[in-house]
């Protein structure tokens, strides 16, 4: 349907411009001609009128010489004289006749004898005429007057006058415009064609591209190395596609990242489910013994009541980390210009304690002037959740490392452990919510979401972070964005 469209829009440019160019040429062709037409008409009517005034002196002339009573037998009698007399003077055929259209002498006889008489008629009743004759490409006249001389009617003077000339002029200059005009009809013709081509062919390949954009091939493409409007239009068509396709495999990035986040979301709720179910469970199965058997078997009641306890302990610490797990995260709004060292050096104290719990010592060192812009609650959160994670996993009596340096544009920050070698399948999954790897052991309710915490933390800062675990040593390196105090006003 398209291509018919288009191949009518190239028919309608030749049919309009056939049109336009015929019309222009029978218009210009009919004026031309009703101009040399009537210029015609008033170069014979000069010619004629010269000739009355010619002959119209020479008469006068006659009668002023000669005095007659009657003046129209005087006519009659000079008629021969006259007529060979005017001939010589007019270069033109004449003849006479009387009042009454009666032939009184003429040049040449033939030339009167005619059909045509019409003129001579009109002079018979007194008014002056002619008539044109066309034959072969010429043009004769037949011109009729009367005589006056003193207010009376002596006689009419007939002349007969060729204009072949005038009219071979006339057609040569008719035929020389026709033949131009029919010239620049063909090539404006000929250039109305080739217009409608130059326009018709690429809306035809632009149709056959946007027909196969529509069929989904954003492959397509329009060639066209043209700087007029129809080129701009193939540039504009083909940016579209490109932002077609951009559009389109943004979409299916995002389709497939939310596939991906849902496929994570139901693993995390099952993971949920799972984990809050065995507490729960191993809760009320105590308690239902307890509420059976009473305090008779009191050995029994202290094991009962210290698993619900531990239980409930285990419950409340999966609780909240599934609150700290699932938080907005806050707004810039809310962050500050906060030094790493006196941050990092105040965790590291406090949970000196619990490393001595579990026969291990903290090692901290850090650079001055070591700033990242972070909500301080979340960035204390992520130390608290890495050096805890350092103490639950390291060996006993050993050293955990704590390193804070400036690389580059960055806050390196390194926590290291002595610990069994963490296999690269596991080190790929770590920092997923629930995971526990073979070798990682439940300590103190861990449910296996400090990892996780502290990635959604460095995260929303902008930094990164990874866990590399070989030859007996674990390291989880945390890097987070400097930032200046010119930076931080300008922000």
């Amino acid at each position: 349907m398209m291509r018919f469209q288009l191949r009518s829009i190239r028919s309608k440019f030749i049919v309009g411009f056939f049109l336009i160019f015929l019309v222009s040429f029978l218009l210009l062709n009919q004026t031309v001609t009703s101009i040399i037409q009537t210029s015609n008409q008033k170069i014979i009517t000069d010619d004629l009128l010269g000739l009355k005034k010619t002959s119209n002196n020479y008469v006068r002339q006659a009668f002023m010489i000669n005095h007659f009573t009657n003046n129209e037998v005087y006519f009659g009698q000079i008629a021969e004289e006259m007529i060979g007399d005017l001939l010589y003077a007019t270069s033109s055929e004449v003849s006479a006749y009387s009042i009454d259209g009666s032939l009184l002498y003429a040049s040449d006889p033939a030339v009167f004898a005619g059909p045509s008489d019409n003129d001579l008629k009109q002079a018979i009743r007194g008014s002056t005429a002619y008539t044109i004759s066309y034959d072969s490409g010429t043009a004769a006249v037949l011109y009729s007057y009367p005589v006056i001389i003193d207010g009376v009617k002596v006689g009419i003077l007939r002349y007969s006058k060729t204009f072949g000339s005038l009219y071979e002029q006339s057609g040569k200059i008719l035929n020389a415009i026709f033949y131009i005009a029919l010239a620049i009809f063909g090539a404006a013709f000929l250039f109305s064609y080739l217009l409608s081509r130059h326009i018709s062919i690429p809306l035809t390949k632009l149709a056959n591209v946007s027909n196969e954009v529509t069929k989904g091939n954003l492959d397509v493409r329009l060639t066209m190395r043209r700087n007029d409007e129809i080129g701009r239009l193939a540039s504009n068509f083909n940016d579209m596609i490109e932002q077609l396709r951009s559009q389109i495999g943004k979409i299916e990035r995002d389709r497939d990242r939310l596939e991906k986040l849902h496929l994570q979301s139901k693993h995390f709720y099952d993971n949920v489910t799972h984990e809050l179910k065995t507490p729960l469970t191993s809760i009320l199965g105590y308690a239902e013994l307890i509420r059976e058997n009473g305090e008779s078997d009191p050995e029994f009641f202290r094991k009962g009541m210290k698993h619900i306890v531990g239980e409930s302990q285990r419950l409340h610490e999966m609780v909240v980390s599934l609150l700290e797990a699932s938080k907005e995260q806050d707004s810039w709004d809310d962050k500050g210009r906060i030094e790493i060292g006196p941050l990092l050096k105040d965790v590291c104290e406090s949970m000196a304690f619990k490393a001595q719990r579990y026969k291990k010592t903290i090692d901290f060192h850090a650079e001055g002037g070591l700033y990242v812009a972070a909500q301080p609650d979340k960035l204390r959160q992520l130390f608290i959740n890495l050096v805890d994670n350092a103490i639950k996993y390291g060996r006993a009596h050993s050293e955990i490392s704590v390193q804070a340096s400036a690389i580059h544009e960055s806050v390196l920050i390194v926590f290291a452990n002595q610990s069994d070698t963490i296999p690269p399948e596991q080190l790929a999954k770590i920092f997923e919510p629930f995971y526990l790897g073979e070798n990682r052991v439940k300590e103190q309710g861990s449910v296996g979401l400090g990892l996780n915490i502290a990635k959604s933390i460095v995260d929303d800062i902008g930094g990164s972070i990874g866990m590399r675990s070989e030859n007996g040593e674990t390291s989880v390196t945390v890097e987070l964005p400097f930032t200046k105090a010119e930076r931080w006003h300008e922000h």
